[in-house]
Protein backbone atom coordinates (compact mmCIF):
# COMPACT_ATOMS: atom_id res chain seq x y z
CA UNK A 1 0.00 0.00 0.00
CA UNK A 2 1.26 3.27 -0.65
CA UNK A 3 0.25 6.29 0.48
CA UNK A 4 0.55 9.89 0.46
CA UNK A 5 0.14 13.28 2.06
CA UNK A 6 -0.19 16.61 0.33
CA UNK A 7 -0.58 20.39 2.04
CA UNK A 8 -3.37 22.18 -0.03
CA UNK A 9 -2.70 23.39 -3.67
CA UNK A 10 -0.23 25.84 -4.10
CA UNK A 11 -0.75 28.67 -6.27
CA UNK A 12 0.28 32.34 -5.46
CA UNK A 13 -1.32 31.85 -2.03
CA UNK A 14 -3.68 29.06 -0.48
CA UNK A 15 -7.46 29.65 -1.73
CA UNK A 16 -9.94 30.31 1.32
CA UNK A 17 -12.37 27.52 0.14
CA UNK A 18 -11.59 23.37 -0.58
CA UNK A 19 -14.76 23.53 -2.74
CA UNK A 20 -12.38 23.36 -6.12
CA UNK A 21 -10.64 20.41 -4.25
CA UNK A 22 -14.05 18.46 -3.33
CA UNK A 23 -14.98 19.25 -6.73
CA UNK A 24 -12.07 17.35 -8.28
CA UNK A 25 -13.10 14.18 -6.18
CA UNK A 26 -16.72 14.26 -7.17
CA UNK A 27 -15.64 13.29 -10.68
CA UNK A 28 -16.82 10.04 -10.26
CA UNK A 29 -20.29 11.04 -9.73
CA UNK A 30 -20.59 12.84 -13.15
CA UNK A 31 -23.62 11.78 -14.73
CA UNK A 32 -25.14 9.48 -12.21
CA UNK A 33 -28.34 9.05 -10.44
CA UNK A 34 -28.92 9.89 -6.78
CA UNK A 35 -28.35 6.03 -5.89
CA UNK A 36 -25.50 5.29 -7.82
CA UNK A 37 -23.47 8.12 -6.36
CA UNK A 38 -20.65 7.73 -3.73
CA UNK A 39 -20.53 9.62 -0.68
CA UNK A 40 -17.86 11.06 1.76
CA UNK A 41 -17.64 9.18 4.92
CA UNK A 42 -15.92 9.94 8.41
CA UNK A 43 -15.44 8.51 11.88
CA UNK A 44 -18.97 8.51 12.75
CA UNK A 45 -21.20 9.28 9.57
CA UNK A 46 -21.78 7.39 6.02
CA UNK A 47 -23.22 9.59 3.89
CA UNK A 48 -21.44 13.22 3.95
CA UNK A 49 -22.34 15.39 0.73
CA UNK A 50 -19.65 17.55 -0.98
CA UNK A 51 -21.40 20.98 0.36
CA UNK A 52 -21.36 19.62 4.02
CA UNK A 53 -17.48 18.65 3.23
CA UNK A 54 -16.77 22.13 2.09
CA UNK A 55 -18.62 24.63 4.71
CA UNK A 56 -17.30 21.96 7.68
CA UNK A 57 -13.39 22.73 6.16
CA UNK A 58 -13.80 26.12 5.14
CA UNK A 59 -15.45 26.61 8.49
CA UNK A 60 -12.54 25.58 10.97
CA UNK A 61 -9.18 27.63 9.81
CA UNK A 62 -9.44 30.24 12.49
CA UNK A 63 -5.96 32.05 12.24
CA UNK A 64 -4.59 30.41 9.35
CA UNK A 65 -3.09 33.13 7.00
CA UNK A 66 -2.95 33.55 3.04
CA UNK A 67 0.23 31.53 3.12
CA UNK A 68 -0.96 28.60 5.44
CA UNK A 69 -2.70 25.33 4.12
CA UNK A 70 -6.28 24.82 5.58
CA UNK A 71 -6.20 21.61 5.07
CA UNK A 72 -3.89 18.28 3.91
CA UNK A 73 -4.83 15.48 1.36
CA UNK A 74 -4.09 12.13 2.42
CA UNK A 75 -4.33 8.84 -0.19
CA UNK A 76 -4.39 5.54 0.36
CA UNK A 77 -3.69 3.29 -2.63
CA UNK A 78 -3.59 -0.80 -1.67
CA UNK A 79 -2.13 -2.50 -4.34
CA UNK A 80 -4.24 -4.46 -6.41
CA UNK A 81 -3.01 -7.53 -4.51
CA UNK A 82 -4.53 -5.84 -1.86
CA UNK A 83 -7.69 -4.91 -3.21
CA UNK A 84 -7.95 -8.46 -4.64
CA UNK A 85 -7.42 -10.40 -1.11
CA UNK A 86 -10.38 -7.79 0.07
CA UNK A 87 -11.97 -8.51 -2.94
CA UNK A 88 -12.38 -4.43 -3.37
CA UNK A 89 -14.73 -4.65 -0.80
CA UNK A 90 -15.85 -0.82 0.59
CA UNK A 91 -16.87 -1.55 3.96
CA UNK A 92 -13.50 -3.08 3.97
CA UNK A 93 -12.14 0.05 2.59
CA UNK A 94 -14.11 2.24 5.23
CA UNK A 95 -12.95 0.54 7.88
CA UNK A 96 -9.35 0.28 6.97
CA UNK A 97 -9.33 3.84 6.59
CA UNK A 98 -11.02 5.05 9.90
CA UNK A 99 -8.19 2.34 11.78
CA UNK A 100 -5.64 4.50 9.68
CA UNK A 101 -7.52 7.39 10.80
CA UNK A 102 -6.77 6.63 14.24
CA UNK A 103 -3.45 6.20 14.18
CA UNK A 104 -2.68 9.26 12.29
CA UNK A 105 -3.68 11.07 15.42
CA UNK A 106 -1.69 8.93 17.66
CA UNK A 107 1.41 9.73 15.08
CA UNK A 108 1.23 13.49 16.40
CA UNK A 109 3.70 14.47 19.00
CA UNK A 110 0.80 17.13 20.07
CA UNK A 111 -1.26 17.35 23.23
CA UNK A 112 -4.59 19.15 23.48
CA UNK A 113 -5.79 20.20 26.79
CA UNK A 114 -3.06 18.25 28.47
CA UNK A 115 -3.88 15.01 26.58
CA UNK A 116 -2.14 13.09 23.52
CA UNK A 117 -3.98 13.90 20.04
CA UNK A 118 -6.77 11.29 19.49
CA UNK A 119 -9.15 10.83 16.49
CA UNK A 120 -11.79 12.60 18.04
CA UNK A 121 -9.59 15.93 17.49
CA UNK A 122 -9.25 15.54 13.69
CA UNK A 123 -11.72 16.69 11.29
CA UNK A 124 -11.62 14.58 8.30
CA UNK A 125 -13.68 13.61 4.94
CA UNK A 126 -13.15 10.60 3.11
CA UNK A 127 -14.30 9.11 -0.64
CA UNK A 128 -13.34 5.69 -2.04
CA UNK A 129 -12.61 5.93 -5.98
CA UNK A 130 -12.76 3.13 -8.22
CA UNK A 131 -10.80 4.21 -11.39
CA UNK A 132 -7.49 5.21 -11.93
CA UNK A 133 -6.04 6.63 -15.44
CA UNK A 134 -2.42 6.62 -16.91
CA UNK A 135 -0.22 9.38 -16.55
CA UNK A 136 3.41 10.25 -18.09
CA UNK A 137 4.57 9.23 -14.53
CA UNK A 138 4.24 5.52 -15.32
CA UNK A 139 6.20 3.54 -16.05
CA UNK A 140 4.77 2.13 -19.27
CA UNK A 141 3.46 5.73 -20.48
CA UNK A 142 7.27 6.38 -20.15
CA UNK A 143 8.58 3.32 -22.18
CA UNK A 144 5.70 4.07 -25.13
CA UNK A 145 6.78 7.87 -25.27
CA UNK A 146 9.05 7.44 -28.11
CA UNK A 147 6.60 5.22 -30.11
CA UNK A 148 4.02 7.61 -29.53
CA UNK A 149 5.11 10.27 -30.33
CA UNK A 150 6.61 8.82 -33.96
CA UNK A 151 3.02 7.72 -34.87
CA UNK A 152 1.99 11.48 -33.97
CA UNK A 153 4.43 12.16 -36.53
CA UNK A 154 3.28 9.60 -38.91
CA UNK A 155 -0.47 10.63 -38.58
CA UNK A 156 0.74 14.24 -39.26
CA UNK A 157 2.68 13.38 -42.43
CA UNK A 158 -1.14 11.36 -43.57
CA UNK A 159 -2.61 15.04 -42.59
CA UNK A 160 0.07 16.67 -45.14
CA UNK A 161 -0.38 14.26 -47.60
CA UNK A 162 -4.14 14.65 -47.98
CA UNK A 163 -3.47 18.15 -48.47
CA UNK A 164 -1.03 17.61 -50.81
CA UNK A 165 1.66 19.59 -49.27
CA UNK A 166 3.83 16.48 -48.79
CA UNK A 167 4.57 13.70 -52.00
CA UNK A 168 4.63 10.18 -49.95
CA UNK A 169 2.42 7.10 -50.19
CA UNK A 170 -0.09 7.03 -47.73
CA UNK A 171 -0.04 2.66 -47.02
CA UNK A 172 3.56 3.27 -46.79
CA UNK A 173 3.05 5.71 -44.09
CA UNK A 174 0.14 3.57 -42.54
CA UNK A 175 2.54 0.61 -42.18
CA UNK A 176 5.02 2.57 -40.52
CA UNK A 177 2.57 3.49 -37.88
CA UNK A 178 1.30 -0.16 -37.74
CA UNK A 179 4.93 -1.45 -37.36
CA UNK A 180 5.62 1.46 -34.45
CA UNK A 181 2.09 0.05 -32.60
CA UNK A 182 3.33 -3.79 -33.05
CA UNK A 183 6.65 -2.59 -31.72
CA UNK A 184 5.66 -0.26 -28.25
CA UNK A 185 6.48 -2.27 -25.38
CA UNK A 186 3.02 -1.51 -23.59
CA UNK A 187 -0.64 -2.31 -24.87
CA UNK A 188 -4.05 -2.79 -23.36
CA UNK A 189 -6.84 -4.20 -25.43
CA UNK A 190 -4.62 -3.82 -28.85
CA UNK A 191 -4.18 -0.02 -28.26
CA UNK A 192 -0.73 1.79 -27.17
CA UNK A 193 -0.87 2.81 -23.48
CA UNK A 194 -0.88 6.28 -23.22
CA UNK A 195 -1.68 9.52 -20.84
CA UNK A 196 -5.50 9.35 -19.84
CA UNK A 197 -6.22 5.43 -20.37
CA UNK A 198 -7.93 3.70 -17.87
CA UNK A 199 -6.23 1.31 -16.19
CA UNK A 200 -7.44 -2.31 -16.08
CA UNK A 201 -7.95 -4.39 -12.68
CA UNK A 202 -9.13 -3.70 -9.34
CA UNK A 203 -8.18 0.51 -8.97
CA UNK A 204 -9.81 1.56 -5.93
CA UNK A 205 -7.75 3.80 -3.54
CA UNK A 206 -8.90 6.58 -0.77
CA UNK A 207 -8.97 10.27 -0.41
CA UNK A 208 -8.65 11.99 2.64
CA UNK A 209 -9.29 15.42 3.36
CA UNK A 210 -8.16 16.37 6.79
CA UNK A 211 -8.47 20.23 8.22
CA UNK A 212 -5.07 21.61 9.36
CA UNK A 213 -6.64 22.77 12.67
CA UNK A 214 -8.38 20.48 15.18
CA UNK A 215 -12.22 20.18 16.17
CA UNK A 216 -12.21 22.95 18.71
CA UNK A 217 -10.64 24.90 15.73
CA UNK A 218 -7.53 26.26 18.33
CA UNK A 219 -5.13 23.62 17.78
CA UNK A 220 -2.84 23.76 14.34
CA UNK A 221 -2.23 20.03 13.77
CA UNK A 222 0.48 19.55 10.66
CA UNK A 223 1.02 16.16 8.72
CA UNK A 224 3.94 18.54 6.90
CA UNK A 225 5.90 18.98 9.88
CA UNK A 226 9.47 18.36 9.38
CA UNK A 227 9.90 17.41 13.19
CA UNK A 228 8.84 13.96 14.06
CA UNK A 229 9.31 14.37 17.93
CA UNK A 230 10.48 17.70 19.63
CA UNK A 231 9.21 20.37 22.16
CA UNK A 232 9.93 24.20 21.61
CA UNK A 233 8.96 27.32 23.91
CA UNK A 234 5.84 29.03 23.00
CA UNK A 235 4.70 32.11 24.90
CA UNK A 236 6.84 30.96 27.58
CA UNK A 237 5.52 27.21 27.49
CA UNK A 238 6.80 23.96 26.12
CA UNK A 239 4.94 22.99 23.45
CA UNK A 240 5.37 19.53 21.80
CA UNK A 241 5.61 19.50 17.88
CA UNK A 242 5.57 17.31 15.25
CA UNK A 243 4.24 14.17 13.13
CA UNK A 244 6.19 10.93 12.92
CA UNK A 245 5.21 9.91 8.97
CA UNK A 246 7.16 6.54 8.99
CA UNK A 247 5.72 5.46 11.89
CA UNK A 248 2.36 6.56 10.31
CA UNK A 249 3.24 4.61 7.10
CA UNK A 250 4.23 0.78 9.29
CA UNK A 251 1.27 1.42 11.16
CA UNK A 252 -0.79 1.91 8.15
CA UNK A 253 0.61 -1.57 6.52
CA UNK A 254 0.03 -3.30 9.77
CA UNK A 255 -3.79 -2.04 10.14
CA UNK A 256 -4.25 -3.76 6.61
CA UNK A 257 -2.75 -7.47 7.42
CA UNK A 258 -4.39 -7.42 10.58
CA UNK A 259 -7.56 -6.34 10.06
CA UNK A 260 -7.72 -8.70 6.72
CA UNK A 261 -5.07 -11.37 8.14
CA UNK A 262 -3.11 -10.81 4.63
CA UNK A 263 0.59 -12.16 4.69
CA UNK A 264 2.51 -9.34 3.28
CA UNK A 265 5.71 -9.52 1.04
CA UNK A 266 8.57 -7.88 2.14
CA UNK A 267 8.75 -6.18 -1.41
CA UNK A 268 5.38 -5.09 -0.58
CA UNK A 269 6.27 -3.45 2.83
CA UNK A 270 7.47 0.54 3.46
CA UNK A 271 10.70 -0.75 5.22
CA UNK A 272 11.53 -1.98 1.65
CA UNK A 273 11.03 -0.10 -0.07
CA UNK A 274 13.36 2.81 1.35
CA UNK A 275 16.00 -0.01 1.88
CA UNK A 276 16.01 0.01 -2.05
CA UNK A 277 15.98 3.78 -2.52
CA UNK A 278 19.02 4.04 -0.11
CA UNK A 279 20.68 0.85 -0.48
CA UNK A 280 19.45 -1.81 -3.32
CA UNK A 281 22.32 -3.78 -2.77
CA UNK A 282 20.65 -4.88 1.23
CA UNK A 283 17.42 -4.75 -0.51
CA UNK A 284 18.70 -7.19 -2.89
CA UNK A 285 20.53 -9.31 -0.12
CA UNK A 286 17.51 -9.41 1.94
CA UNK A 287 14.98 -10.45 -0.52
CA UNK A 288 17.66 -13.27 -1.64
CA UNK A 289 16.94 -14.66 2.17
CA UNK A 290 13.42 -15.24 1.91
CA UNK A 291 12.21 -18.47 1.55
CA UNK A 292 11.80 -19.79 -2.04
CA UNK A 293 7.74 -19.49 -2.36
CA UNK A 294 8.26 -16.22 -0.61
CA UNK A 295 11.05 -14.95 -2.94
CA UNK A 296 9.32 -16.13 -5.76
CA UNK A 297 6.02 -14.00 -5.29
CA UNK A 298 9.21 -11.14 -4.29
CA UNK A 299 10.56 -11.03 -7.56
CA UNK A 300 6.87 -11.52 -9.89
CA UNK A 301 5.86 -8.24 -7.34
CA UNK A 302 9.05 -6.45 -7.88
CA UNK A 303 8.35 -6.70 -11.52
CA UNK A 304 4.61 -6.10 -11.73
CA UNK A 305 5.21 -3.08 -10.05
CA UNK A 306 7.89 -1.16 -11.79
CA UNK A 307 10.42 -1.75 -8.63
CA UNK A 308 13.39 -3.43 -10.83
CA UNK A 309 13.43 0.31 -12.83
CA UNK A 310 14.22 2.59 -9.44
CA UNK A 311 17.60 0.79 -9.13
CA UNK A 312 18.64 3.45 -11.99
CA UNK A 313 18.84 5.79 -8.74
CA UNK A 314 22.27 4.28 -7.87
CA UNK A 315 25.30 5.20 -10.24
CA UNK A 316 25.39 3.77 -13.64
CA UNK A 317 27.61 1.58 -12.96
CA UNK A 318 25.73 -0.33 -10.06
CA UNK A 319 22.52 -0.10 -11.34
CA UNK A 320 23.77 -1.96 -14.52
CA UNK A 321 25.12 -4.88 -12.75
CA UNK A 322 22.28 -4.81 -10.34
CA UNK A 323 19.66 -4.82 -13.26
CA UNK A 324 21.00 -7.25 -14.52
CA UNK A 325 20.87 -9.67 -12.07
CA UNK A 326 17.39 -8.95 -10.88
CA UNK A 327 16.27 -9.36 -14.16
CA UNK A 328 17.86 -12.66 -14.99
CA UNK A 329 16.84 -13.63 -11.13
CA UNK A 330 13.53 -12.43 -12.13
CA UNK A 331 13.42 -14.21 -14.83
CA UNK A 332 13.63 -17.41 -13.67
CA UNK A 333 11.93 -17.30 -10.88
CA UNK A 334 8.99 -16.30 -12.87
CA UNK A 335 9.46 -19.17 -15.04
CA UNK A 336 9.29 -21.37 -11.93
CA UNK A 337 6.54 -20.21 -10.64
CA UNK A 338 3.32 -21.52 -10.19
CA UNK A 339 1.46 -17.98 -8.33
CA UNK A 340 -1.08 -16.73 -9.98
CA UNK A 341 -2.58 -13.29 -9.85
Amino acid sequence: MYISISPQKLGDHYGSSAKDFISYLEKENSGKSLDQKTYFFNHQEHQITDKEVVKKIDENTAKLGKKTPKYYSVTLNPSQRELRHIKENPEKLKLLTRKIMEDYAKCFNREIDGRPVSVSDIIYFAKIEHTRFYSEKDLQVRENMPYLKRIAKLKHDLVKIQKGELQESMSKVNALIRKEINNAPHKLNGSLIDVGVQKPGPQSHIHIIVSRKDATNRYSLSPGSKYKNSTTMLNGKKVHRGFNRDLFYKKAELQFDKLFAYNRNYVESYTARKTLQKNPATYYRHMMGLPLTERKLAFKLMQQAGLIPKVANISPVQANRLLKIFKRAADLAIKSSSIQY
